[in-house]
């Protein structure tokens, strides 16, 4: 550089320093001769002004001159490789200041050229997608150069199974701005069952633009990023195996399990509709209908001339020729029924009974249980010495079981109902009643013995 001269003495002709082209990250020098031609001993302070004084220096930056002297001072511009420091046309001044003539300050300037430098970092999120047809990542692309540049992508497959697309596809971001791009591959045909596929890919980030000016600036070219997309099946592998299994089971269900039901459900149909056996004496064959539900007003029979009445376990108990109608005479025996009407106090245990006759022996085939106040407990109903049921009273209101075979209790022996009280119910009337009240009527074929 051709250096300036600066004189401190009036009239001095107004010289500035030539201009500079520096590159960020170099360093460039100039320099400035400073001519003392007063009559005295001066000292000239040097200091840089404007945007350049961040990274310019003046060496040194003070010289003291005698009259008639000079002295050239070193100008050195070191701008950083930063985004900051844009390309283009920077103004700089250098302002010499007299130490004994102040008013004599004098201000030399000129115009730093910043070369243009270019640097892009790009970055992919994420690495590795997973996805039926689709998947879709993120591009980062941050312009670590001094000047503007348009962004282009070039992606790269060994097959052309996948397809790109990118948003912006262009992108133009300023120096030290980044910006994000959304990068979406697709494939073409989908994967119905088996293993996932892995299709690798890379994605080159680079300018595009000027050919020249992009060649000249080697930082311009980026290492292409690489990326996956795992394409996975519609259907997984376990899939495979449970139809296989659900087919099997199918199979087996026609081959095996079905014959097999229907045999059943065709013996069960068949020993359905037998005839009913008929109790000797019963005319046409056909037991007594005690009701749905076993209603308490159906009840057939009655008890034998000199047979022992039924006694509860609070006397409420009917006995059996009482409550239980007319007995049918018959062959070998005749239809005849009981019925204990038992009250139990609430929170108490009470039983009810009825005996069998002397000489006789009852074949029960049928017995009903009312619990018309919907009382809450248990009852227990015992044939003799053999515990037919045990009943939780809220479970029912009437209640009836029937026998084919007839259960057979000899003479003397009893039919027990006890009933624990827990908690009264209400009745008809809507009143809680004070005891808990059941009845048990019992039917079946009454038969005489030998004596």
């Amino acid at each position: 550089m051709t250096p300036s001269q600066a004189s401190s003495g009036p009239g001095a002709p107004d010289v500035d320093i030539p201009a500079v082209t520096v590159a960020p990250g170099d360093t460039a020098t100039t320099g400035v001769t400073v001519r003392n031609d007063s009559d005295i001993v001066e000292a000239y302070n040097l200091e840089v002004v404007g945007d350049c004084a961040p990274w310019t220096t003046v060496d040194p930056p003070r010289v003291s001159l005698y009259p008639g002297t000079s002295e050239t001072v070193t100008i050195r511009l070191e701008p950083p490789r930063s985004p900051e420091v844009r390309a283009g046309e920077v103004p700089l001044g250098v302002r010499v200041l007299p130490t004994e003539h102040p008013e004599s300050v004098r201000v030399l300037e000129t115009t730093v050229h910043i070369e243009e430098f270019r640097e892009l970092r790009a970055e992919l999120v994420p690495r590795r997608r997973r996805g039926w047809l689709r998947g879709r990542y993120r591009l980062t692309v941050r312009n670590q150069g001094n000047s503007p540049v348009r962004v282009g992508f070039t992606p790269g497959q060994a097959g052309e199974e996948l397809g790109f697309a990118f948003s912006p596809a262009e992108p133009k971001p300023e120096p030290g701005e980044s910006t994000e791009v959304g990068l979406r591959v697709r494939t073409g045909k989908p994967v119905w069952f088996g293993a996932p596929v892995v299709w690798p890919f890379t994605v080159d980030t680079a300018e595009t633009g000027d050919q020249e000016t992009v060649g000249r600036d080697a930082t311009a070219v980026r290492a292409p990023l690489d990326a996956e997309f795992v394409q996975i099946p519609i259907f997984p592998r376990w899939l495979l195996v449970v139809l296989a299994a659900l087919l099997a089971l199918l199979l087996a269900w026609f081959a095996l399990v079905r014959p097999a039901v229907r045999s059943a459900a065709e013996e069960a149909v068949n020993e359905a509709v037998q005839p009913r056996p008929t109790p000797a004496g019963q005319p046409g064959g056909q037991a007594p209908d005690t009701g749905p539900g076993g209603g308490l007003d159906a009840r057939p029979g009655g008890r034998e001339p000199g047979a022992t009445p039924g006694s509860g376990g609070d006397g409420s108990a009917a006995d059996a020729g009482t409550s239980g109608g007319a007995g049918v005479s018959g062959g070998a025996g005749r239809q005849s029924s009981a019925t204990i009407d038992l009250q139990t106090p609430g929170g108490a245990t009470r039983t009810g009974t009825y005996r069998v006759p002397d000489n006789s022996v009852f074949g029960i085939t049928d017995i009903v249980v009312a619990n018309f106040q919907g009382d809450e407990g248990v009852l227990t109903i015992t044939f003799g010495d053999r515990k037919i049921t045990t009943i939780a009273l809220e479970t029912f209101r009437n209640q009836d079981y029937h026998w084919v075979t007839p259960i057979e209790i000899p003479e003397n022996d009893t039919v027990t109902v006890e009933v624990t009280c827990e908690k009264p119910g209400t009745p008809a009337t809507g009143r809680r009643a004070r005891g808990c009240h059941e009845v048990l009527n019992v039917s079946g074929v009454l038969s005489r013995t030998a004596r």
